[in-house]
């Protein structure tokens, strides 16, 4: 995987500008005095009295100043891309937030550089399956789908209230927000995808679950519960298959994202 980081191009220092820069706490535009003095005399015609351009001047320099001094607030704003030369994702700072809205115990206000920094990782992972998925259309989640997920979301939070107040700290409405509804419905495309590109075709057969219970299982129930006794193959094999199945599909995820990583090119242009 191609990795670059990409520096934002510097604003212009012109007072033209001023209204239309995105103006941010990181990078404020600072213009000075003699600059805006300049704009005047440009703007005015030569030979006005002079204390119209001194005037307007001391107005349109207090009027940068305000400018400077309450910058606006930035929106959003991209943070990476993720492209397998044919196909490009875009990951936004509004992304990163909305993946941290959705995780319990997660600060919003401040948000950490280290979790956002986790979200992106995560997100990266996601785009490059969803450029996969796009390959392979299937059909979209049902309304119904999309509801328990989002039901499934809710009760991993205290209340729902406040899992609402996290969604709306983050610029969702509630959870039948349009654009929320959105995101979870992109979710589980790819969550489909996965299920039908690794869940399928995974098979385990009964030798593979009397190994795992003779070598993982039966091992680590004797050192977590010594005396008790153990229970037979039969009454945990339908435990140790699940486990089988979960654990090869992650090492198959694993495994095509490592290869996948090779052939796409991830941009990053506002690190986090």
């Amino acid at each position: 995987m191609v990795w670059r980081v990409v520096s934002s191009p510097p604003k212009l220092n012109r007072v033209s500008n001023v209204v239309s820069s995105v103006l941010t706490s990181e990078n404020r535009l600072t213009i000075s005095q003699n600059d805006a003095k300049i704009k005047v005399k440009m703007a005015i015609k030569r030979g006005s009295r002079s204390w119209v351009v001194s005037v307007a001047g001391l107005v349109l320099i207090t009027a940068i100043s305000c400018l400077v001094a309450f910058p606006q607030k930035i929106v959003d704003k991209t943070v990476a891309t993720v492209t397998d030369g044919f196909q490009t994702e875009l990951i936004t700072l509004s992304d990163l937030r909305w993946q941290l809205a959705l995780q319990p115990g997660t600060s919003l206000t401040p948000t950490r550089s280290e979790d956002l920094n986790a979200a992106l990782r995560r997100l990266i992972d996601q785009r490059i399956f969803a450029l996969e998925a796009k390959r392979l259309p299937r059909n979209p989640p049902s309304e119904k789908e999309v509801a328990d997920e989002i039901k499934f979301i809710v009760s991993r939070f205290p209340t729902a209230g406040e899992f609402e107040a996290r969604l709306r700290e983050v610029g969702f409405s509630s959870v039948n927000d349009e654009n929320f509804q959105r995101i979870i419905a992109d979710r589980l495309s790819i969550e489909k995808y996965l299920a039908f590109r690794f869940r399928s075709f995974i098979v385990v057969t009964a030798k593979d679950e009397e190994t795992y219970y003779r070598e993982v299982f039966a091992p680590d129930f004797r050192a977590r519960y010594p005396g008790l006794l153990m229970p037979t193959l039969e009454e945990k094999r339908a435990d140790i298959h699940s486990i089988l199945i979960e654990q090869r599909v992650e090492a198959d995820i694993q495994a095509f994202l490592d290869n996948a990583k090779q052939r796409v090119s991830v941009v990053i242009i506002n690190p986090v």
